[in-house]
């Protein structure tokens, strides 16, 4: 036994009449994806077995609310002339946005072999969730979308990141109470701190609670009324609470919700960009809609309640495939909406319902910030802020500090366009691009005090100490056709594993999608790196995210290490010139040798790997052994490794080969920049001993040779040791530092002795390792008496300070 009633109990206000039959079109087109297959779509006939889908997916709890709330959207558009854009946070509502483009037209527009008719509504049907079909959330795949939703969390962050910069926009940004209670979205509430009315676009909340997750009631929804309201007043929103289930009643009722929010953004905006006196932080609009989960659904089913009830989350009833029983409940349900009323003889929405979509250029599918032509940044002349370079490694400096005045003028010449920002946990100066603040200003719109610095209402940099929060305002900005750059401590970036992956698979699937242009790329720079968290201790020392990179599709992910800060700026000036890609970017901060000339490093991170000449001494023949580093304390260590070995044992022949595009050890058929099989052996050779001081976890190098011919491969990178120490201690104790890889060096030569190298070098090579010992008992008591490394490791300068030869 099933009931329904997704008819009003009262009658509904004339002036809602039509709006109720679109809202019911839209949910028949719901049901219908996610129970009906293509060949009875407007139920013409009865049901049969052939008609419904035998494995059935979706979500029908939050979609008639959310459907509600995109039906008024709709109206208030069109009273308006709003441009508006609709976010999912319950991305799992894929069957109400799909429904909503498809009845708007955008569906057809995009997809054309799905009409509007019954034809084309089968079609639809059918293709949900089905294999060769779409998925079930607001995926790349709909029209208007910029949020997937499927996994929980992230929609108010991006929808705050969506909004800068764009002064005319209107994210509605529908979050779900089960996603409220994610850790990401109950900090995004803040982002109401740092939005600009006079130069950024506004968000409008909007907290559905319908009660229930999978299983459980939402905490939201439990707690009293009192509670929830000063709830979202301390986070600073004005909120108006909609509740109940008649739909008589609803309609009015959030209309005018709708309307009294529109009406204050307006006045909000209109204060602040007419006014010349100052911009205080107002208190946004926001609306908490309360309406039962799978609104319109069946109310109960074999003596059990569905709607209202966590049993209406996904599925409501069962497939008639597995339970016969359901068919004639299921056709109840579908006959609810009544469909004739709602759909002519050929399927198509009744002209007077057709007639509630929007302008063509203002539709929520068409909206053009979802699918931006995404405009080039203006970007200096890289060149013009390189280190002149005397002597290799005789030079000092911050890499970080002068790619930040690379950066601060990347923000001066786009000035005008508004279209570049720099996002980051309360860490822009920590990472040593304080430059930036010569031409720009944290954006905050608290309370801002005489001893504040760098902050004003209106400013390029975002900061707040949330991951969370500045990744999703990123992707957000992104997502809208914005350029920008997250800068964060290596071993925190950790907390953002799970969004870059969202946003890698976002990319992966638009590059499948042939209406969908190109973003601008995901560019994080993470400094504070694992080998220069020796004053801060073992917690803040992990490389670990190269690895989350490297398993994400090679045509998107991009992993740079440059050795030095004019690598870093050629790095950074091709990072910021891409398009649809993660580039990760490690880079140090500290002061640190200069090894490559601004032209030099350019060619040498074009390339993406080469061999440095002026530190070798293989030229005409063959090579004992090849020192490899990637990273610049890889590469420090490797080159000072590379000049005891020079010395001490002056008949071996070295090879140094540095790699500052990680992905050219790949083959060509697992990355897109890997080197050719030809090109990698000429450089690394089939056989002779590589000796790889790696800036991560090593078996990611071992990982990415595996397949190459040269398998005489010793890898030293971070072998998970650390603590408080001093920053030589950091390599010694990973045992990637200078003496030990000499050792490894020693140690690789008379393993193969015999083979190439001559007798005096093996012979010698017992006492350079002794030596190498007697150097690390010596470093370890040094640091133990007087806190800091020894003058001859602080000291070191590549051949003295003179010029290589």
């Amino acid at each position: 036994m099933a009931t329904f009633a997704s008819r009003s109990s009262t009658p509904i206000p004339e002036e809602y009449q039509l709006i109720d039959r679109y809202w019911r079109a839209s949910n028949y087109l719901a049901v219908g994806q996610i129970y009906l297959l293509d060949k009875n779509p407007l139920i013409r006939r009865p049901l049969t077995l052939s008609d419904v889908k035998s494995r059935l997916l979706g979500h029908f709890g939050t979609t008639p609310g959310q459907n509600f709330i995109y039906c008024h959207l709709n109206k208030l558009i069109n009273d308006t002339g709003r441009s508006i854009i609709y976010i999912s946070g319950p991305g799992h509502g894929g069957p109400a946005i799909v429904a909503q483009v498809y009845l708007e037209g955008t569906y057809t527009e995009y997809y054309p072999d799905i009409t509007e008719d019954a034809v084309g509504m089968g079609k639809l049907f059918k293709q949900f969730s089905f294999p060769g079909g779409i998925p079930s959330h607001v995926a790349p795949e709909t029209p208007g979308s910029m949020h997937e939703g499927g996994e929980l969390g992230y929609s108010l962050s991006h929808a705050y990141g969506a909004v800068l910069d764009k002064p005319d926009l209107l994210v509605a940004c529908v979050v779900g109470d089960g996603e409220a209670e994610t850790g990401p979205l109950a900090t995004s509430w803040h982002a109401n701190k740092f939005l600009n009315p006079k130069t950024d676009g506004a968000v409008l909340p909007i907290l559905h609670l319908n009660g229930y997750k999978i299983a459980n009631p939402t905490v939201l929804d439990r707690i009293p009324r009192s509670e929830l309201t000063a709830l979202f007043v301390g986070y600073g929103y004005d909120p108006i609470i909609v509740e109940g289930d008649d739909p008589a009643k609803m309609h009015p009722l959030f209309a005018d919700a709708l309307q009294m929010c529109n009406d204050k953004i307006t006045s909000i905006q209109a204060t602040a960009r007419s006014s010349s006196a100052p911009i205080t932080r107002p208190a946004w609009p926001m609306i908490i809609l309360r309406t039962p989960k799978g609104w319109t659904g069946p109310k109960e089913l074999n003596g059990k309640l569905i709607e209202g009830t966590w049993r209406s989350h996904q599925v409501p009833m069962s497939s008639p495939a597995q339970n016969p029983s359901h068919f004639s409940h299921l056709e109840a349900w579908l006959r609810s909406y009544d469909p004739d009323s709602l759909f002519d003889e050929d399927g198509a929405l009744m002209p007077e319902l057709k007639s509630l979509v929007p302008p063509y250029e203002l539709r929520m599918g068409n909206n053009p910030f979802t699918n931006p032509r995404v405009k080039r940044l203006r970007l200096p002349p890289f060149a013009d802020y390189g280190i002149d370079i005397p002597h290799r490694g005789a030079v000092k400096a911050s890499d970080t500090t002068i790619v930040g005045k690379f950066l601060r003028d990347v923000i001066r010449k786009n000035e005008s366009a508004r279209n570049f920002r720099v996002f980051g946990p309360d860490e822009t100066a920590s990472n040593r691009l304080h430059a930036l603040f010569e031409a720009t200003d944290k954006q905050f719109l608290g309370e801002i005090i005489p001893s504040d610095e760098n902050m004003s209402n209106d400013g390029r940099v975002m900061e707040m100490l949330s991951e969370h929060q500045c990744e999703g305002w990123l992707e957000g900005y992104l997502l809208t056709g914005g350029h920008g750059l997250l800068n964060s401590y290596e071993a925190f970036i950790h907390i953002i594993d799970s969004m870059f992956n969202q946003h890698a698979k976002w990319l992966k699937m638009c590059k499948d999608i042939e209406w969908r242009n190109n973003l601008a790329s995901l560019n994080i720079l993470l400094a504070s790196h694992v080998w220069r968290q020796d004053h801060n201790g073992f917690t803040h020392q992990d490389p670990g995210f190269l690895d989350h990179v490297i398993n994400k599709k090679p045509e998107i992910i991009r992993i740079y290490l440059p050795p030095d800060a004019n690598c870093l700026l050629s790095v950074m000036d091709h990072c910021l010139s891409s398009c649809h890609k993660v580039n990760v970017i490690v880079a140090g901060k500290h002061p640190s040798p200069q090894w490559l000339p601004i032209d030099e490093a350019t060619s040498h991170c074009t390339k993406g790997v080469s061999v440095w000449e002026w530190a070798s001494n293989d030229r005409g023949v063959m090579p004992h052994v090849i020192v490899c580093a990637a990273g610049d304390v890889p590469t420090l260590e490797a080159l000072a490794a590379t000049s005891i070995l020079r010395k001490k044992l002056p008949k071996l022949k070295v090879r140094f080969i540095n790699v500052v595009n990680l992905m050219k050890l790949a083959l060509p058929a697992q990355h897109p920049n890997g080197l050719c099989n030809q090109d990698f052996d000429s450089m690394f050779t089939v056989d002779t001993p590589i000796v790889f001081a790696f800036h991560g976890y090593p078996h990611l190098v071992e990982r990415l040779l595996y397949r190459r011919k040269n398998h005489n491969l010793t890898v030293k990178g971070y072998v998970e040791e650390g603590t408080i120490s001093t920053p030589f201690d950091m390599t010694v104790m990973n045992k990637l530092d200078r003496f030990h890889l000499v050792i490894d060096v020693c140690d690789v030569l008379e393993r193969d002795a015999g083979k190439k190298v001559d007798a005096e070098s093996l012979w010698t090579a017992a006492y350079v390792k002794q030596e190498m010992q007697q150097l690390l008992v010596k470093h370890k008591s040094y640091i133990r008496e007087h806190g800091s490394d020894m003058p001859e490791v602080i000291d070191w300068v590549w051949n003295n300070g003179k010029p290589a030869v």
